[in-house]
């Protein structure tokens, strides 16, 4: 799930979260609808109110993601999305001092296998087979204390839709809907999440994330050259580390330094609750207090301080496979509070936006060398810089090389011809359209309003974006592709078609 395309077009916005009158309304309108407060520890709530229907929306934006993994735990924020549903101290045990035992006989007999494992040739495989068995019996019996799916089951009997999770570089989200007389349940789950965790199943989740990058990467080959382009691209900062980890690390990753992430980055400054629908922010207030003002107050980690030096020559790789041609173009840019981004997110649209973009219109119509061709901005993430991506499949008998050319010719005639106005008002306007269809929910404008508080200080930056996009104008647009699209600033990766 990713929010940055378009983000800044707000005049849908105003129109979706006011309510379905069909007449947009200015920032002032919808603030009156928006009760902002921070409890005493640092967490942050903001509620919408929308009482269109009976129903209210959660989101917890946890300002968390694979960036800031270090080397050797890769995965671990997504192995943690997966734990805040396996339930609390309170919730999801039969008995929690005799489950807490067996996790422990789980953690000792993991890392007596690890450490043999870590011999390598001088392993003793009979050690290992031994070790490998007696990991395997403490899991099952510390598995036996659990009581799988309970708080899933606690949110279904009451109504409860959309339970759901995700991970990306620069956050963990947590969302799903309520019946709004239900509302008290989700701050007694929810803050129970946070203040009890059990890391309970943890070596059998692994196992699931595992086989998640088995699906997502190592037999996808469009998943392995997306790895391969980011890998290839930064060299220092994290955006370069997988999200779903490296599978050594996940393999040897271990319960205890999973609570030490959790210890870190979970803390309340860093977590961020929107609640959108049919609330009252009063009882909100009184129950964020009740509930979640037991969390304590801990240290912001902070943002990730490595810098990607400056890239000085182009950059390419090759994967060789049975699969379709593929080619992938990324060129470094700037981050969301850049005064450029807006810029890219509009460059993005007129050259590779749906079948009227100029590289449908040339690759796929035209010269017919391609199936499909676009662009997208903010890969991998959006809160540090990050890269603009051209892709394209090249059609039958034609070669991922043609495409990179016919791709690098288009954005050269951007940056020596610019482009129109009509092109410029077109790129507006479907992107009004775009951000309706991302918003037609309560759980979408959580999404957008939590991405945009912490990542750019302030939800209403939604807001004044609006003026934003009427200032960019075409020459804006030849001065950034000129700056930024250059070829030694590019990383190239292609999937070349072979014969095995």
């Amino acid at each position: 799930m990713r929010y940055g395309s378009f983000r800044l077009w707000l005049i849908a916005l105003v129109v979706m979260a006011l309510g379905r009158a069909g007449q947009a309304q200015d920032l002032a309108a919808f603030e009156k609808t928006v009760t902002e407060f921070t409890l005493e520890n640092g967490l942050t709530f903001i509620v919408v109110e929308r009482h269109e229907a009976p129903v209210v929306s959660f989101m917890t934006y946890a300002d968390v993601g694979s960036v800031d993994e270090v080397k050797g735990i890769t995965g671990i924020a997504h192995i943690f999305e997966h734990m805040a549903f396996k339930g609390t101290k309170t919730i999801g045990t039969k008995d929690l001092n005799k489950e807490y035992a067996a996790m422990s006989e789980v953690d000792d007999a993991f890392k007596k296998l690890r450490l043999e494992r870590h011999k390598g040739h001088l392993a003793d495989p009979e050690r290992i087979a031994a070790l490998e068995k007696l990991f395997e019996d403490a899991r099952k019996a510390a598995q036996a204390w659990a009581v799988s799916n309970e708080m899933d089951e606690a949110i279904d009997r009451v109504g409860g839709v959309g339970l759901n999770a995700t991970t990306s570089v620069d956050a963990t989200r947590y969302f799903y809907s309520l019946p709004s007389n239900k509302i008290e349940l989700f701050f007694s789950l929810e803050s129970d999440k946070f203040l009890n965790p059990v890391l309970r199943e943890f070596y059998t989740e692994k196992n699931v994330v595992m086989e998640e990058r088995r699906m997502r990467t190592e037999s996808n080959p469009v998943g392995r050259l997306m790895e391969e382009m980011v890998t290839t691209a930064y060299k220092a900062h994290p955006y370069g580390e997988p999200t779903v980890g490296h599978m050594s690390d996940l393999a040897t990753v271990t319960r205890s330094e999973g609570q030490d992430f959790f210890d870190t980055y979970y803390g309340p400054a860093n977590l961020t609750i929107m609640i959108v629908g049919d609330a009252d922010p009063v009882q909100v207030k009184q129950l964020a207090q009740t509930y979640f003002g037991r969390l304590p107050a801990s240290e912001n980690p902070g943002p990730v301080e490595t810098v990607e030096p400056l890239q000085l020559g182009e950059r390419r790789v090759v994967i060789e496979d049975r699969a379709q041609p593929l080619l992938l173009m990324g060129y470094h840019k700037v981050d969301i509070n850049h005064k450029d981004d807006l810029v890219f997110n509009v460059l993005s649209d007129i050259l590779g936006s749906g079948r009227t973009s100029r590289l449908y219109k040339t690759l796929v119509k035209d010269k017919k060398i391609a199936v499909n061709a676009s662009s997208f901005t903010d890969f991998p993430g959006s809160k540090y810089p990050n890269m603009m991506v051209f892709f394209a499949f090249p059609s039958q008998g034609h070669t991922a090389e043609e495409c990179e050319a016919a791709i690098s010719e288009e954005i050269e005639k951007i940056k020596n011809e610019g482009v129109t106005e009509d092109e410029l008002d077109k790129a507006r306007t479907r992107a009004r359209v775009n951000l309706v269809r991302q918003l037609d929910s309560n759980t979408g404008l959580a999404a957008q309003m939590a991405y945009f508080h912490v990542l750019t200080g302030d939800w209403r930056n939604l807001f004044y974006g609006i003026d934003q996009i009427n200032e960019v104008t075409a020459e804006d647009l030849k001065r950034v592709a000129n700056e930024y699209l250059v070829k030694k600033q590019r990383t190239v990766a292609l999937i070349k078609t072979v014969e095995k």
